[in-house]
């Protein structure tokens, strides 16, 4: 309905203003709204172009990847509406995070001159309307806009689901619970930190994530070292670091990943407290 309505365009008014109004509000447009990767791409390089700060760009780029309402329901319906919430707190918390941090730290050489000399333009995605239309039904172009949408989201799902509950019931039959309780069970911030480190390199896709971490618990994966997987994973999965590493320079590349495995801790840390 988004796409069809061309309602996504109402996002780009969290790019104006002043700098600290934008950095909330993209936190909380990346955090909340169901952007993909390859959209995120063109909508980025041309609010870079445009002259958006970094650090409100940051906060969009930390948090979008990590939730969307499609992601919510299948969390809240697989690890609980409490994990979920969980989740979206941390999502838009490490946008908040990392915008202000690229704020503060603008003027040094970390953050100076950011974009790499050619930036894409197109995406993947297909056309949306350029106005905004609340009742798409009644023009064809916008009701096949729908359709499609619905379509590629039903396949991207079943999936990416099909897979991770395959590689659930792999886990649980044939990966000891002792050897998961071992390593990722327990207090601390041990569980916790190598959940964020294990979480970059295994993540699948944040959908796919979802059951896979139902299993791990059920392994007697702690709930801190979980919470740090998801966020760690998300951020740093394929399509969202290509997302960032087609636009920016390497070392603003590696800060985005460095904010996002200190922010992973610090969710894991936060949900072990309150868990």
């Amino acid at each position: 309905i988004l796409r069809a309505t061309g309602s996504e365009r109402l996002m780009e008014g969290a790019f104006e203003g002043r700098e600290t109004r934008m950095i909330m509000l993209g936190a909380l447009a990346g955090g909340l709204s169901p952007f993909c990767s390859c959209e995120v791409i063109s909508f980025i390089a041309a609010l870079l172009a445009a002259g958006a700060p970094l650090s409100a760009v940051m906060a969009f780029w930390l948090a979008s990847p990590l939730m969307d309402p499609a992601m919510f329901a299948i969390t809240a319906g697989t690890l609980g509406f409490e994990f979920a919430i969980a989740k979206t707190i941390a999502a838009i918390g490490l946008g908040l995070m990392g915008g202000f941090t690229v704020k503060l730290l603008a003027r040094s050489a970390l953050f100076a001159d950011p974009l790499k000399t050619n930036t894409p333009t197109g995406s993947c995605c297909i056309a949306k309307p350029r106005s905004l239309k609340w009742q798409f039904w009644g023009e064809a172009a916008r009701r096949q806009i729908f359709w499609n949408a619905a379509l590629s989201n039903l396949l991207f799902l079943g999936k990416w689901l099909l897979l991770a509950y395959l590689l659930q019931s792999l886990l649980i039959r044939y990966v000891p619970a002792s050897l998961i309780g071992s390593i990722l069970g327990g207090e601390g911030v041990g569980p916790i930190f190598l959940g964020a480190l294990v979480g970059a390199p295994a993540y699948l896709n944040g959908y796919a994530a979802v059951p896979l971490i139902s299993g791990l618990l059920e392994q007697g994966m702690s709930n801190g070292a979980a919470m740090a997987f998801v966020i760690a994973g998300g951020v740093s999965c394929i399509p969202a670091a290509v997302a960032v590493w087609a636009l920016v320079k390497p070392r603003v590349f590696a800060a985005y990943l460095g904010l996002a495995f200190f922010g992973a801790v610090l969710a894991g840390l936060a949900w072990s407290a309150v868990a």
